[in-house]
């Protein structure tokens, strides 16, 4: 049976209570509406008594029982996420961004600014979608960015995204810091950190739609960190500063590798907006 809503702030009402049902974010029936109607989402409040657009109705209510039924990401439906103020294609070759990683950004930021580095050469391990290595050239215009990641397909997404917003940044296909021949200033990386342990807890709007090979490592999540140390170490890099997403209890573990591995660097545990272990930054003392 469809819905008989006729103005947009019905049509927001309906999909917010049909996606409580099904147990979804009721704040997705924002995200379709401000998708479907073109508006942002002041304008929605502001136009909430106009009547809904028919010719949006069907597409929009088949969007709000797709999510609500398969879990498909709202960004995949879209085509798109949000990122450091930026628009950023995603599809399922490609992890969709989180607000975490954006503090994991600013840091590099704040960390450059307090540097006489005029001209810091970064390297992103891992890219994605690119929303790193992107958000980095733009905000740094002398910035020599080069981002690697293993899988071809999220290669061609963040190359796309690079040309959307006309960023500089060199594009390498291979595993970690194989690609890379020389040292960098910064070495940046979300890499996979979740153990396969975890997946059956996990929700399924990220099992089921983004890719694993992005998601999950072995060793309980330390893989990826135990490689790419391993490759800076055997390739004798010298980052000044290297800087990792992390799960919320992986702190001490990747702290204690990086110490172990690397001897002359400070590493810290950093928490994130929501006070758990997120990042770490281990920067060159000598």
């Amino acid at each position: 049976m469809q819905p008989t809503f006729t103005t947009i702030q019905e049509a927001r009402k309906w999909a917010s209570v049909f996606l409580q049902q099904y147990n979804r974010e009721s704040r997705v029936a924002d995200l379709l509406l401000e998708y479907h109607l073109d508006l942002s989402f002041s304008q929605l409040l502001a136009y909430e008594r106009d009547s809904f657009p028919s010719k949006q109705k069907d597409p929009f209510i088949k969007d709000v029982k797709e999510h609500a039924r398969t879990g498909v990401p709202v960004q995949h439906i879209i085509g798109h996420a949000h990122f450091y103020g930026r628009e950023f294609k995603v599809n399922q070759n490609v992890l969709v961004p989180r607000p975490e990683t954006e503090e994991l950004v600013l840091g590099v930021l704040k960390w450059l600014s307090q540097t006489s580095i005029s001209r810091p050469s970064i390297v992103d391990i891992g890219t994605g979608s690119g929303v790193i290595a992107i958000t980095l050239a733009l905000e740094l215009e002398n910035a020599e960015v080069t981002a690697t990641d293993l899988s071809a397909d999220a290669l061609e997404v963040a190359a796309e995204n690079a040309r959307t917003h006309k960023a500089s940044v060199e594009w390498r296909e291979g595993s970690f810091l194989e690609p890379v021949s020389s040292s960098m200033d910064v070495l940046v990386s979300n890499p996979p950190y979740i153990s396969y342990d975890d997946k059956k807890e996990m929700a399924d709007t990220v099992v089921d739609f983004d890719p694993e090979m992005a998601l999950f490592a072995e060793n309980e999540g330390m893989a990826a960190y135990e490689a790419i140390i391993g490759q800076v170490k055997r390739k004798q890099f010298k980052p000044k500063l290297i800087a990792f997403e992390i799960g919320h209890q992986q702190g001490i573990q990747v702290k204690e590798l990086i110490e172990r591995h690397l001897p002359g660097y400070q590493v810290e545990i950093r928490k994130d907006i929501n006070q758990k272990d997120r990042m770490i930054f281990a920067e060159r003392q000598v």
